[in-house]
């Protein structure tokens, strides 16, 4: 039973990522899953549960990805840039609407993401740092507290359509300048190296 809630929840993402979260109905997802509404029922109470468990194993993949680059990387730089490569990838299969959708109408799930970041990705980022630092590619005054909540940040600052609007900036280009920016920011005269070292090979591959 629990496989096939996982196949399920994997398929229902994939629509709800496509499409938007508020736009599809239960009618709608039984349709395009192949499935009937009362299968759906088993599994889920209701829609707010199905993205609120949408979520939980979103998360959960995404943390053991992040935990699995962490140890196969050669170094923190290589680490961060993996890592940021696989956030990308996932944000260009997200529909524009499924933040606004989830934050306004789905908060419990909301909530699960924002603690995620705030807990998971906050420690994450600390402890790329200290890696960086013990291996001699970043510079060893960086501030442990203040510099994960400030990429958080520019994270976050790179979604709003007020400072970034969509018909001028593509979210990847801006996503790309915050991420090369912070790096430089961290790094010391061999991180830098290193980094366009690995830039120079992004762009001949």
């Amino acid at each position: 039973m629990e496989e096939k809630k996982l196949e399920l929840i994997d398929q229902i993402s994939k629509v709800f990522m496509h499409y938007g979260i508020k736009s599809v109905t239960m009618d709608d997802l039984a349709n395009k899953l192949g499935v009937s509404k009362k299968t759906l029922y088993v599994y889920f109470k209701d829609k707010k549960d199905m993205v609120r468990q949408m979520v939980i194993a979103k998360t959960q993949k995404d943390a053991e990805f992040c935990l699995t680059a962490k140890e196969e990387s050669e170094n923190a730089i290589a680490a961060f840039l993996t890592i940021t490569s696989y956030v990308l990838k996932k944000i260009r299969e997200v529909h524009p609407s499924v933040f606004f959708d989830m934050q306004k109408y789905h908060n419990d799930a909301w909530q699960i993401l924002e603690e995620h970041r705030i807990v998971f990705i906050h420690q994450l980022l600390k402890e790329n740092m200290v890696r960086g630092m013990k291996e001699g590619v970043y510079r060893d005054d960086l501030n442990l507290e203040i510099m994960p909540r400030l990429f958080i940040g520019r994270f976050d600052r790179a979604f709003d359509p007020k400072a970034f609007p969509p018909t001028e900036f593509s979210f990847e280009e801006v996503f790309n300048e915050m991420l090369i920016f912070h790096l430089r920011g961290l790094a010391n005269e061999k991180g830098l190296k290193y980094l366009q070292e690995q830039l120079k090979k992004e762009v001949n591959d």
